[in-house]
């Protein structure tokens, strides 16, 4: 909010909405992520069409090769979500990878991903189902594996 609309609304004498006035909250500028799957042109084109009449969209970006479309506005993610769902009837969801090396362990089993793209990895930051091990730090990698059966420098103390 600029100096002038702080002003404007120090200033409205508007006395019996006075006190009941809400502020309006104005949306910020996303950069929302979904996955898609896109076999043809044709879907790639139904994609794209469906969220570019979205009003405060200002930017779509679509990547066939790697199922992913980025809207750039001042949108609502939750309503990008289910408007491509609702216009292409296809299965969607948020863009659930990061890169490789923005993860402690990205080839541990729920990190890592056949499906990803090149240099991708599931976000296990952010997602509660995860392991611990993929969220684990190397401090406790070490200790857990220390007597591990399956380490073969592990201690055997018996």
């Amino acid at each position: 909010m600029g100096f002038f609309d702080f002003v404007s609304e120090l200033c409205d004498c508007d006395w019996p909405h006075f006190h009941s006035h809400k502020r309006i909250k104005k949306k910020q500028l996303l950069t929302v992520e979904i996955k898609v799957k896109m076999d043809c042109e044709g879907c790639e084109r139904r994609v794209k069409k469906s969220v570019e009449g979205m009003k405060g969209v200002t930017q779509v970006e679509v990547n066939p090769k790697q199922s992913k479309l980025s809207v750039i506005g001042y949108v609502d993610p939750d309503k990008v979500l289910e408007r491509v769902r609702h216009r292409t009837g296809k299965k969607v969801e948020f863009w659930p990878y990061v890169p490789y090396d923005v993860v402690p362990h990205p080839y541990a089993p729920e990190a890592y991903d056949k499906k990803a793209p090149p240099g991708y990895v599931r976000n296990v930051l952010q997602d509660p189902q995860a392991g611990e091990l993929a969220r684990a730090s190397s401090f406790e990698v070490k200790y857990t594996t220390a007597f591990s059966d399956e380490n073969p420098n592990a201690c055997i103390i018996m």
